[in-house]
């Protein structure tokens, strides 16, 4: 019998005193992506009003819940005996000691900038197989300017930027040179931690103040892209090689957000108006986009499967510029695998399009993961 090793990072209990956030704020759900529904010519000048900003304690909105790692064994069980090993600081010793056949990898990690490599690096030094893509493409992705610097490389399309790595940095910006307005985030950060309707600036005094609050809250640098005004969608993809194959798109409805909210999936949207009492009807899949359009995006998001060497799975977020070209905006390589289909989460949602219930989700990446270390997975269970 193949014994498969879960390696994940589970929330804390949200009943736990040090794990409870803001008494304002629901609490997290996992992972997800970015943001779609175009009209966004008239952003800078709309009527309507920003809404006011949100305080929020994002620490573990990386991490899974316990529905979803429950969700992820029972799935994987069909291949074999399960091994949870909780990427906790003890992992190394207990993935030697469990010794498993191929470890199954959602774990975001612990700490610092390459975080989500560290599960996969260990696996490599003690000669087990893993899902999902390598240290290197792992660390590379979560760091957002190297990442566009790559896409760049292999003519990917993706937004102008620069990177401010501290406050004296953000002091000696020509700030009169800029053109906006410009999107601001933490460099080293997923799940929309640190962006909320705030990181977008139409000005250099907005930009000064929202640049200023990242670094100090996220003790890391901040990306200021260029501001791309087109529909956003999220892409994901399964597979390897020629065989790797892009799902049915997502698109972002726009509409959904509450009268004034900027076209932006944030954490505003993500964690805070998305309620189960109130779902906001944000996605659409799949996208309602011509074939020229749709064409576009599945061939950006295949090269950028490649150029980042990503593998197994991954979810690419896409939006259009002001000429409607399709540009990169980030690539998850640990994308988030809610369970319900009631939950916002894009990579089942793409699959249940294409006809993959969740189970066969999980077995695909575990199952391509398994070809590409040569490993036979008993598929009779």
């Amino acid at each position: 019998m193949t014994r498969i090793g879960f390696a994940y990072n589970q929330k804390p209990d949200p009943s736990a005193p040090a794990a409870v956030p803001d008494a304002a704020e629901p609490a997290l759900a996992d992972e997800e992506p970015p943001s779609r529904d175009g009209a966004l010519a008239t952003l800078a000048t709309r009527a309507a009003p920003r809404l006011s900003p949100v305080t929020h304690d994002d620490e573990y909105a990386e991490w899974d819940s316990a529905e979803t790692i429950d969700a992820v064994e029972r799935a994987l069980a069909r291949y074999g005996e399960v091994i949870r090993l909780e990427a906790t600081d003890d992992f190394p010793q207990r993935l030697r000691h469990a010794r498993p056949d191929i470890v199954f990898n959602i774990a975001e990690g612990l700490r610092g900038p390459n975080r989500e490599a560290h599960v996969p690096a260990i696996c490599e030094f003690y000669g087990v197989p893993y899902s999902g893509s390598d240290p290197f493409t792992l660390a590379l992705c979560l760091d957002k300017a190297r990442t566009k610097e790559i896409l760049r490389a292999h003519a990917v399309p993706t937004a102008d930027w620069f990177l401010v790595r501290s406050h004296q940095a953000l002091g000696a910006l020509d700030l009169g040179a800029l053109r906006f307005p410009l999107f601001a985030k933490p460099v080293h950060e997923g799940s929309s931690k640190g962006i909320t309707e705030r990181n977008f600036v139409s000005s250099a005094a907005e930009l000064t103040l929202v640049v200023g609050e990242l670094l100090e809250r996220y003790q890391q640098p901040v990306i200021v892209e260029t501001f791309l005004p087109g529909a956003e969608f999220t892409c994901g993809v399964l597979g390897n090689g020629a065989r790797a194959r892009v799902l049915p798109i997502v698109g972002m409805n726009f509409g959904a957000l509450p009268a004034g909210a900027l076209p932006i999936y944030g954490f505003e949207a993500k964690w805070l108006w998305d309620r189960p009492e109130h779902p906001l009807p944000i996605f659409e899949c799949p996208a309602p986009v011509d074939d020229r359009t749709r064409d576009e995006i599945v061939d950006v998001v295949l090269r950028a499967f490649e150029a980042l060497g990503c593998r197994d799975w991954t979810r690419v977020d896409v939006r259009l510029d002001a000429a409607g070209r399709a540009n990169v905006v980030e690539v998850n390589p640990l994308p988030g695998i809610l369970p319900d289909p009631t939950d916002n989460s894009c990579l089942p949602k793409a699959a249940r399009a294409a006809g993959i219930g969740y189970d066969a989700l999980i077995g695909a990446c575990l199952e391509a993961a398994a070809d590409r270390h040569g490993l036979a997975l008993d598929t009779r269970r």
